[in-house]
C-alpha cells in the first residue's frame, strides 16, 4: 500500500468519488461496472463500527423488491479482512447487502479497495449523512464526529458535503440540548425546527413537554420560547421615539418589492441623506429562513 499521505482521501470526496470509476454507464444502467466483481453474500460482513445501527424494515423490503426485479445495480465497496481468508468487510452498501439477502440473492457486485480503519469510519459517517434519512440529532452527531475525530472545520464540512455553514452550525447547537429533548427529536416527537427554537430556551425540558402535549407548530414554539425568555426580565425605560424617516421614492420602494419577492422575506433599503451610501435590511422570521438566505448568498460567490 502506498504512503498514507498520497492515498488519503480528501473529505467530501465521499461516496461520489469512491464510486466515480465504478458507476454504471449511461447507455446501459443495468450493465455491471468494469471494475466490479461478484462475491457471495456470506463472504461479506458489516463494519462493526458502523455509526448507523437501525435499518428501517419497510425501506429494506422495498429495496429487496427492487433487487428481485433489477438486481443490485450499484456495487458495494468492501475491503479484505487481513487474516480471515476470503472474508470481506463492507465499507459502503450495508443496506444493499441486507436487502439482497432478503431478496434471496446469493452474490452481489463489489469493488475491493484498501482502506485504513480511520478511512472506513470516515466513509461510513459521510455515507450516512449524504444518503440515509437521518434525524437532526443523528446528522448533528455525524458532523460532530467528523470534526472531533478528524479535525475538520465547519467551513470544510460545508464545502465538502454541499451544505451551508449555517445549516451545520445550527445542527451542532442541537447537541447542547438536554438528553430528554434530543431523544424526543430522535423519536419524531419534535422536529428539527422545534429543537432549534429550544436551544435558547431557559428550560428546554419543560417547554419540550408542553410542545408535545399541545402539538405546537414551530412558529408557535418560537413564540413560546420568546415569552419564556422575557419572563422575569426587569422593565427598562422605553427608548425615545425615533424621528420619522423621510419618505422613500418610488424607485426605492419598487426595488424593495423586487428583492422581497425574490427572497421571500421583507427587505428594507435606507439611503443616507445626501450621500450615495446606505443599508439593506433583510428580516427573517425563522432559522429556516436564515438558512435559506445564507444559501442564496453563498451561491453567488
Amino acid at each position: 500500500m502506498a504512503d498514507k499521505k498520497e492515498t488519503r482521501r480528501g473529505l467530501g470526496r465521499g461516496l461520489s468519488a469512491l464510486m466515480a470509476d465504478i458507476e454504471p454507464g449511461q447507455e446501459n444502467p443495468a450493465a455491471p461496472p468494469r471494475s466490479a466483481r461478484s462475491l457471495p453474500v456470506d463472504q461479506l460482513e458489516p463494519n462493526p463500527d458502523q455509526p448507523r445501527r437501525q435499518f428501517d424494515a419497510d425501506a429494506l423490503d422495498e429495496l429487496a423488491n427492487s433487487i428481485r426485479s433489477k438486481g443490485v445495480i450499484q456495487p458495494l465497496i468492501v475491503r479484505k479482512k487481513g487474516d480471515q481468508g476470503e472474508r470481506y468487510e463492507i465499507v459502503a452498501g450495508e443496506r444493499r447487502w441486507r436487502a439482497a439477502q432478503k431478496a434471496g440473492v446469493h452474490e452481489v457486485p463489489v469493488v475491493v479497495r484498501e482502506f485504513s480503519d480511520e478511512d472506513v469510519l470516515e466513509i461510513a459517517i459521510i455515507e450516512n449523512i449524504q444518503r440515509a434519512d437521518l434525524n437532526a440529532i443523528e446528522e448533528a452527531a455525524g458532523y460532530d464526529q467528523l470534526m472531533t475525530r478528524f479535525g475538520h472545520t465547519q467551513e470544510k464540512l460545508a464545502q465538502a458535503l454541499g451544505k451551508s455553514r449555517s445549516h451545520i452550525a445550527n445542527l451542532l447547537r442541537l447537541l447542547t440540548l438536554p438528553d430528554v429533548v434530543k431523544v424526543a427529536v430522535q423519536d419524531g416527537k419534535l422536529s428539527a425546527g422545534h429543537a432549534r427554537a429550544l436551544v435558547t430556551a431557559p428550560d428546554p425540558v419543560l417547554l419540550a413537554g408542553d410542545i408535545v402535549r399541545r402539538g405546537l407548530s414551530v412558529r408557535e414554539t418560537e413564540k413560546l420560547v420568546k415569552t419564556a425568555q422575557n419572563q422575569g426580565k426587569p422593565e427598562t425605560a422605553k427608548p425615545a421615539p425615533k424621528a420619522a424617516p423621510s419618505a422613500k421614492d418610488a424607485d426605492t420602494k419598487a426595488l424593495e418589492g423586487d428583492l422581497s419577492a425574490a427572497l421571500g422575506m421583507k427587505v428594507s433599503i435606507n439611503h443616507h441623506a445626501g450621500k450615495e451610501s446606505g443599508s439593506v435590511t433583510v428580516t427573517y422570521d425563522t432559522l429556516e429562513d436564515l438558512d435559506a438566505l445564507c444559501m442564496v448568498l453563498s451561491a453567488g460567490r
